[in-house]
């Protein structure tokens, strides 16, 4: 038996890494060229318990910016245009780990919050060091949970610097 394949549809042989004229976001452009775009992380959708509880300790804990808000979500805008948004799964969350690159100063402040709010939290991920920030990475990191129970880390190196 011949293991030749067929070939994939036209838009499965588009590559990934681009994206084309056609798409919304470049409507203005000559629809049938071709436009190089980097993939970048637009949005996530954070299991909450709450949404404006979650959407605000996120807010004032990292300094974001309140976003537009509909439907089931409370939306809040990182650096970069990146979203959060929070909504309320009718099921039983599951918690998630999200990191969160700060610049020292951020970090001192937000640090500062997690102690003056009495958010538990730990050096390592592993949750044995209660109480303390990390230095490892050539930066600092700390561990702490939000509202709904997701893993949350905040560190001033990125791990592949």
């Amino acid at each position: 038996m011949s293991r030749r394949s067929r070939a994939p549809p036209p838009l499965a042989r588009r590559s990934h890494a681009y994206a084309f004229a056609a798409h919304p976001a470049h409507a203005s452009q000559d629809r049938d060229r071709r436009t190089p775009i980097p993939a970048t992380f637009n949005h996530t959708i954070i299991a909450s318990k709450n949404r404006d509880e979650s959407a605000a300790f996120y807010r004032n804990l990292i300094e974001a910016s309140e976003a537009p808000s509909w439907g089931p979500f409370r939306n809040i805008l990182l650096e970069g245009g990146v979203m959060l948004q929070f909504a309320e799964p009718p099921v039983e969350i599951q918690m998630q780990h999200y990191a969160f690159l700060v610049d020292d100063e951020l970090f001192d402040r937000a640090y500062a919050r997690l102690v003056e709010w009495d958010v538990t939290h730990w050096a390592d991920p592993q949750m044995t060091r209660p109480g303390e920030t990390n230095t490892e990475h050539g930066g600092r990191g700390v561990y702490f949970k939000d509202p709904a129970g997701h893993a949350i880390e905040l560190i001033t190196q990125p791990y592949l610097s």
